[in-house]
């Protein structure tokens, strides 16, 4: 259900009314003691939003640019470290002490 924007075409009070698109038209001022004739506005409604990444934005992008996208995305990201050499084992632990009791 939109909202509608009106004017008093006596005493010039604008207000805005919510109301089914089925609903008569206001006729009259909701003012007490203005007796005006209402004249209901055009409004420019609610504009298309889009958010976030969508087909307008990558979907019809040429070919190259997408090879661009790609090269860019790649030079951006870190360098992996040299892979490491194989650790030596380590050397045998020392057995754990024996727990004392407390005598």
């Amino acid at each position: 259900m939109p909202n509608y924007d009106y004017v008093c075409q006596t005493c010039g009070h604008r207000f805005e009314i919510f109301q089914s698109m089925n609903d008569a038209k206001l006729q009259d001022c909701p003012l007490e003691g203005c007796p005006g004739p209402v004249k209901r506005l055009l409004g420019t409604g609610a504009g298309l939003i889009f958010k976030g990444a969508g087909f307008y934005q990558t979907d019809y992008r040429s070919s190259s640019y997408q090879e661009g996208v790609k090269q860019d995305s790649a030079a951006s990201k870190p360098a992996e470290p040299p892979a490491a050499a194989p650790a030596a084992p380590a050397a045998a632990a020392p057995p754990a002490a024996p727990a004392k009791s407390g005598d």
